[in-house]
Parts: C-alpha cells; structure tokens; sequence
C-alpha cells in the first residue's frame, strides 16, 4: 500500500482531536465520516485548509471530511492511525447472533493455526523420511521428531484456552493455567487407575483424558470468563491479586473435572462419531460441498466456521477430511480459472489483475483472485465452482483426508503424507488435476461467449474527447451550486448538476463502463468511451440507509450502452426516512476539460443532453 496519503491521515486525525476523540470511522463515495467524542476539539479551520482536504461538514452528529473519489486510499491510513478495522461501516450496524459466532470461532483458531501448520509439515517431512526408508520407525530419530509434531496437539486445549480468554477477555494465563490442570501427568495416572475419584469424598470426578480434546477447553473457560468477571466484581481491590486466582482454580478446577469437563468429552464424542460416520458413510458429501461452494462461503465468512470442524476432527481422530481436501480442490480451481480469464482477456488490467491473483490462488490465498477477477465476471466463478466440486467428489470417494493444517494451496499436498504411505497423497494430486482441468476447460469455453475481442480501454488509457452528458434520471435539472450539501454545491468535488428526482430509476448517460460501485448501492462512478468520469450519487447522506431502498443492475467492470438501466430506488421510502434527494451528478476529472456548460434546466425526461464537454 503507498504511503501517499499518510501524512494527510495524520493531519486528518490530529484537526478533529487526536485518534483518543473518534469513536468511530467509516467512508462513503467522496467523503470519511466520523464520530467524535468531544466536538469542541474540532480545528474546522485548518481543517479545510489541509492540502487534499475539500471542505468539511458536520450533519446528525456525523463529521464529514470530504476527500474525493480517493477516498478509500486515505481511509485505509486512517484505518492504521485509530484502530477501527472493523468499523468501515455505518455506525449503527449491529452484528447477528450467527455472524458473532462464527467471529468467535474464528478468532479462538486463527491464532494457532501457524502451530499447527508448522506441526503438520514436521509430520509431512516425517512420512516421507519413513517412505524412503531414510529412518526407521524404531528409531530413536523417529521417536523424537513425532515428539517435535504431536507436542502441538497434545498441548492443543492450553493454546486453545489462550485464545479463548483473549477472545472473552478473561484472564490468558489463568485460562491456560486452568487447561494445564487437566492434562497434568497426575490426572493421567488416576485415569490410567480407573478407580472412582471423589472430591473431598463427595463431588464424583469423571475419568476421562483431555490431552488434543477440544470441546472441553471451550466450555470451560466460556463459564471461567463469567466467574472471573464476578470474583473482580466482588472481590476489594487491595486483596484480589491473590483471591481472584486462587478462587478461580478452586471454582473451576472443581466444575472442570465433575461437569464441564465430562459434558464437552460427551460432546466430543458424539463429534467424533459424526466424522467417523461421515469418513464410513458419506466421506464424499463434505468434501463436494467444500469443494464446490467454498467461494461462497468466504463471500459471506463462512468458512471461519466451517474450517475449526477439521481442527476437532483432527483432534478427534488424527485427520482432517472435513474441511481441508474440498478447500485445496476449491482454491486450485480458482486458480485455474483466473489464469485461463488472464489468457483470454483483451483487458490490460484484467489481465494482471488474473495473472497476479491466480499466483496467489495457486499458494492458497484465494481473495484477490475471487473478488477481482471470479466475482466481477461470474462465468469464471461458475466454472471454478464446478471444477472445485468435481475435485472435491473423487477426494471424497476415495476418502481422501490430511494429517495436519496448514495452506491450502499447492504447498499443502505434503499434508497428505501419513500412515507411512503415499496413497492420499496421490490421491489429492488426482483431485487437484481433476479441479484444475474441469476449471480450465469451462473457464475457456465459457470466455467465448462472455470475453470480448475488445474491451473499453481503462480510464489511464483512455484519450479524452469534447463529449456530451445525457440526464440519468428523470427530473427536475437544477445547477451544482442549489445542492443542499456544501461539498457538491462548491464544486470541490467536480463540475456538473443536479436532478431533483421524479422516479426511482438511474439510466447510463453515455456509452462506457462502470468504474465504481459503492456497497450501499446509493453511489455509481462510470466512465465514458471518451474518458468522461462521472459521479452519480442519489441523494445526499444517503450512505446511512445503508443499501436498503436501493438495487444496482450494475457491477464494476461492466459495459454499458447508453439509456440502460443501471439503478433502482425507492424515491417514497427515501423521502419517508427523512433524506434529502437531489441526485447530485459530477465529473470528477473536471480539471482535464476546458469548458463544462449545462446546455438545459427545468423539468426534462431521462436521456436528454444536459452538459458539454470540451477538452
């Protein structure tokens, strides 16, 4: 990421207060947007004067710092400067019960996954030592460098423990202490006994081993974040040093072995039966599911809660086939299909962006191939999720599964190493082939009908012409300067006009292509065949409603013909809600023309001429 923009972030920061003053941060089309705690340390004045600054607005307690169609370059420093990566959103987003559980589970083993990865290739490296007759499973060496590997999981509920009470944000280290009394060498020996064990000759402790368990820990710590939370509630100040941990290990120490502990071993079990029934009776089922509509799942970050199913059934039965032969055939087909679009592709920055993306694809990371390439063209991801599937069916069929995470790209095949043998790993080579033929053959077939000989040139490349803008919307023209918004209305964010709106539909002014769409649906850059960028933005403020109300027809990449339709919105339910809705309409490269002249006003219908341009 350029550091071009960091210097203005900072002066951003320091104008309205200092990062201790913003509560919250988000971005719109043209402007940031913040929430403030102390309005009066505001420095307006010199706010508005910072170079890269266009004006600055307050509206309902939003503070408005309007920056231009580069925002989101100077978001992103923002973002470094006030910690708020998880607030490029309106303010009153609320999460759901299922999207904060999936969040949890993915923070609790996101953090170990590098372990367990590094574990997993001492195990590959292991395998193939075996395999090649290099050392003896007898061996002392054999011995040991399993030791290096099964440390990671046999320690697994203390790492688990961790990250559960960072998460819960509880105590780490009593958490961890609280796991190491489970699997002290003591606890196994009475287990190994199997005589009754009684607390105080009362409380029954269940004998059962927690050692690589997962289920357990998670219980566990989820009720000590709340007896934690209490005990410092309750406990003086001045005495809970030593109280607060000393009660903790009591308490859960106690409901650890006689409840919470024997419920999730129960769980546990029932777990691993399910896998087990899974990998007997069905092993094809997960790994064409995965396969096939893993892009979807990380498209809505379900994946962060379907992936931890492979770490407990790895803890459960020493493998993965859960999640992890479907993710590699999935990613290996994304790959694929990325560098077949490269290939066929007439655009030059669709091209490196396919190139680049696939590259990254083929090592395991998959976002910038999904979301600039697979996505914006839908027939790649088609053929990606077809080709992942198919992978993902002979995986299954053959049970294919892994002995360890880690990437899941084309490094991860050396996880398929195990049992002192070679046939998964053979296996998920077929796999992957099959994903990437399938992948490739459909991505090229599919390229005839939706790529074509030539597309428009980027906006870099274009060379601008004198031209016309038609009106997008039917409606009342009026000039820039009677918008109801002090940025637009100055000009700072180009020259245009302004349409006071008579129905909710938004048609393309020009021939040229969709350069920009914003997530809440209420902005849309194009550009023109002769290099006209323009700004269509519905209403003003209208980024808090937040999508609803409104429904693109459009995707970024996308030609389009003059008089298409490109957007749809609710012009009552908007009103209704207390917006204002002129439809400002700017040209934001207007420095590169001469003259910008609105040629008409008053009350026109769609697809009138409204403005000249001249270079």
């Amino acid at each position: 990421m350029s550091k071009k923009y960091e210097k203005l972030a900072q002066e951003i920061v320091e104008k309205l207060g200092g990062k201790e003053n913003i509560s919250d941060a988000y971005h719109c089309q043209t402007r940031l947007r913040f929430k403030l705690i102390d309005e009066q340390k505001v420095d307006k004045e010199e706010l508005e004067e910072l170079d890269g600054v266009a004006t600055y607005l307050v509206n309902a307690g939003v503070h408005q710092v309007v920056i231009g169609t580069h925002v989101k370059d100077v978001f992103e420093e923002i973002d470094k400067k006030v910690d708020v990566s998880e607030q490029n959103k309106a303010p009153s987003d609320k999460k759901s019960v299922f999207n904060i559980i999936i969040e949890f589970v993915a923070g609790t083993f996101q953090p170990i996954i590098p372990a367990l990865s590094g574990a997993g290739m001492v195990k590959a490296v292991l395998a193939l030592l075996v395999v090649f007759k290099i050392v003896s499973v007898e061996s002392q060496t054999y011995y040991l460098l399993n030791l290096f590997a099964d440390g990671v999981f046999f320690f697994l509920p203390m790492m688990l423990a961790f990250t559960v009470a960072q998460k819960l944000r509880c105590n780490p280290i009593l958490a961890a202490s609280v796991a190491a009394m489970m699997m002290h060498p003591n606890w196994g020996t009475l287990v190994a006994a199997g005589e009754p064990v009684k607390f105080f000759d009362i409380i029954p402790f269940n004998l059962a081993t927690y050692t690589g368990s997962v289920i357990p820990i998670l219980l566990i710590i989820l009720v000590q974040s709340y007896v934690e939370k209490f005990l410092n509630r309750v406990i003086p100040k001045s005495v809970e040093l030593v109280f607060v941990p000393m009660l903790t290990f009591l308490i859960m120490g106690t409901l650890a072995f006689s409840v919470l502990g024997p419920i999730g071993s129960i769980i546990g079990g029932y777990l691993a039966g399910f896998f087990m029934f899974l990998s007997m009776n069905a092993s094809w089922v997960p790994a064409v599911l995965i396969g096939g509509f893993l892009p979807i799942m990380v498209m809505f970050g379900l994946h962060n809660g379907v992936a931890p199913l492979g770490v407990m059934q790895m803890a459960e039965l020493g493998y993965d086939s859960i999640f992890g032969p479907g993710c590699v055939c999935s990613n290996i087909a994304q790959a694929t299909a990325s560098a077949v679009v490269a290939f066929r592709t007439k655009d030059k920055k669709m091209k490196q962006l396919a190139v680049s993306g696939s590259i990254t694809a083929y090592m395991g990371i998959t976002e910038p191939t999904l979301y600039g390439v697979n996505l914006p063209k839908k027939y790649p991801l088609v053929a990606a999720m077809i080709g992942g599937g198919a992978g993902g069916l002979y995986a299954g069929l053959t049970n294919t599964h892994r002995f360890a995470t880690g990437s899941s790209g084309l490094p991860a095949i050396l996880l398929y190493i195990g049992d002192n043998s070679m046939v998964f790993f053979w296996n998920i080579v077929i796999a992957l082939l099959i994903s990437a033929v399938v992948s490739a053959v459909l991505t090229y077939i599919l390229s005839f009908k939706f790529e074509k000989e030539v597309d428009l040139p980027s906006v870099k490349e274009v060379i601008l012409e004198d031209a016309t803008v038609s009106n997008p919307i039917k409606g009342n023209i009026i000039p820039l300067n009677e918008v109801k918004d002090g940025a637009f209305a100055s000009g700072a964010l180009g020259k245009g006009f302004a349409i006071e709106p008579i129905e909710g539909k938004v048609i393309a002014p020009f021939n040229g292509k969709i350069e920009a769409v914003f997530p809440t649906k209420h902005a849309i850059g194009l550009v023109s065949e002769t290099g006209i960028e323009l700004l269509i933005h519905v209403g003003l403020n209208t980024v808090e409603l937040k999508g609803q109300y409104f429904d693109t027809l459009v995707e970024p990449g996308q030609t389009v013909k003059k008089g298409q339709a490109i957007l749809n919105f609710d012009l009552e339910k908007i009103k209704e809600s207390g917006y204002e809705t002129q439809v400002p309409v700017v040209i934001t490269n207007s420095p590169q023309y001469s003259s910008i002249e609105l040629t008409n006003k008053g009350k026109l219908l769609n697809n009138e001429e409204v403005l000249i341009v001249k270079v």
